[in-house]
């Protein structure tokens, strides 16, 4: 479930990040603080829904079994009823169809398009930071870069995330075809697959972690200020909630920004 939401998470801030840096004047109405609680909230609500059938799809029974020349009773794994009434088959297929397309393809897809939109994007703000550098416009210039600066950051963790949820989706479908189709996969190496795919999901996200420490002071300074007690930051127009790259400085935080 929470596997899920970080998908669709990262899904919907490379969105508006590509709201903020290509349509500007629509951020001001898409990218309110608002909306974005109800995205998450959306966002949670379906990855707990997607997730729901696995939670009762099981049931253990006890089974008494020979060890060791004793009887002992342990417990035995076997699908629920309902979803033998609505066969195996079709419940599978069904659970992971709609994994594969909805938590795989569409969102990798769409962050390849949006990673080269905003590579784009980024490449023509550098162009213009370096026209108003030779303009001498300083303070434009450097909103130009702490943009930019953000949008690499972004650029770098859907790059990370790419490179673990491809290979993901490569062996789910595998697996589906194998399992329904024609068997071309052997379940014990697709076991190590499956091993090694969820290893590296899990080292991502540490290292997701560490590229946001290390390329935005924002993230920084937010994360001391939430966890560390006492760790009050001052904060410029280069801060998290009293500046924004769309209005200009402000004093409410009606407005996320990136």
């Amino acid at each position: 479930m929470f596997h899920t939401a970080s998908i669709w998470l990262t899904l919907a801030l490379a969105v508006q990040r590509y709201i903020y840096v290509c349509h500007a004047p629509v951020a001001r109405t898409w990218c309110t603080m608002p909306r974005v609680m109800k995205c998450l909230v959306y966002i949670g609500v379906a990855a707990f829904l997607h997730q729901l059938p696995r939670f009762f799809d099981r049931r253990y029974v006890p089974q008494i079994t020979v060890w060791r020349g004793h009887f002992e009773e342990v417990c035995r794994i076997e699908m629920a009823p309902w979803v033998h009434a609505i066969s195996l088959d079709a419940y599978f297929i069904t659970y992971y169809g709609f994994r594969v397309l909805f938590v795989h393809l569409i969102p990798c897809t769409s962050l390849v398009v949006l990673n080269v939109l905003l590579f784009r994007a980024m490449r023509t703000a550098q162009i213009n930071r370096q026209r108003l550098f030779k303009e001498n416009r300083k303070s434009e210039c450097r909103k130009l870069r702490d943009s930019n600066c953000t949008t690499l950051m972004l650029i770098v963790v859907v790059t990370v995330f790419l490179l673990v949820e491809i290979p993901v989706a490569v062996v789910t479908i595998l697996h589906i075809i194998s399992s329904t189709i024609v068997e071309i996969l052997d379940y014990y190496i697709a076991n190590i697959l499956i091993l090694i795919t969820n290893f590296f999901i899990l080292v991502s996200y540490p290292i997701n972690f560490a590229i946001y420490c290390g390329m935005s002071r924002q993230f920084r300074e937010t994360f001391k200020e939430l966890f560390i007690r006492g760790a009050v930051t001052s904060r410029k127009n280069g801060g998290s909630s009293r500046y924004s790259l769309v209005n200009g400085p402000r004093t409410c935080t009606n407005e996320t920004v990136l």
